[in-house]
């Protein structure tokens, strides 16, 4: 079923979400089933003139942007193996899924795609006013960027089938009860055919 209102190509961007090589070798089973469908949405979005917006993490050597009060980015920053996730071929965007063209890229230093970043900027800048989303982790980025993208007054799309996550209760939790009552959850096939052409 397509989507409702349908989506304006000109007002909407496609966000796809700390992509990077290895973020997708730790969260994703069928590596090739999942990229296949983000890099297809990520086709057809560029072929009907949606923005497409690759957000990923990285930092400075060092980690200077990491404050020693931040749980989850502190671990990464007192472990020399966890900072190789983000360095190299390791901290790129998976090979599939990678920019093309006029795509953007931004890099961020914390959970959302907003703090700090200049995300809302370009979007605003641009007029876009529907976000369509996908990513890892479901409960990291995604509900993160999602949350900060609502109250910032966009209508927010995930496409369900191309998050992940490590835990599989929550994942599903986030999708079927939370993420419905602040967006549209569909799968990539859905908007695909909301997509045509």
């Amino acid at each position: 079923m397509p989507i409702q209102p349908a989506l304006d190509p000109a007002r909407t961007a496609v966000l796809s979400m700390d992509m990077q090589s290895a973020i997708v070798s730790i969260y994703v089973g069928d590596q090739d089933a999942f990229t296949s469908r983000a890099a297809e949405v990520l086709r057809r979005c560029r072929k009907r003139g949606v923005t497409v917006i690759h957000i990923q993490v990285g930092f400075r050597p060092g980690l200077p942007e990491v404050s020693s009060r931040n749980a989850l980015f502190v671990a990464v920053k007192n472990s020399p193996e966890r900072q190789q996730l983000f360095q190299g071929e390791a901290g790129k965007i998976h090979p599939a899924l990678g920019p093309e063209g006029d795509d953007i890229v931004i890099t961020k230093h914390r959970i959302s795609a907003f703090t700090g970043t200049d995300l809302d900027m370009i979007l605003r800048a641009k007029e876009i006013d529907t976000l369509v989303m996908f990513g890892i982790a479901t409960s990291g980025v995604v509900l993160s960027t999602l949350l900060d993208a609502v109250d910032a007054d966009y209508r927010v799309i995930v496409i369900a089938d191309c998050c992940a996550d490590q835990d599989a209760e929550v994942h599903s939790t986030l999708l079927e009860k939370f993420f419905p009552r602040r967006g549209i959850v569909v799968t990539a096939a859905e908007l695909l055919e909301s997509l045509p052409g």
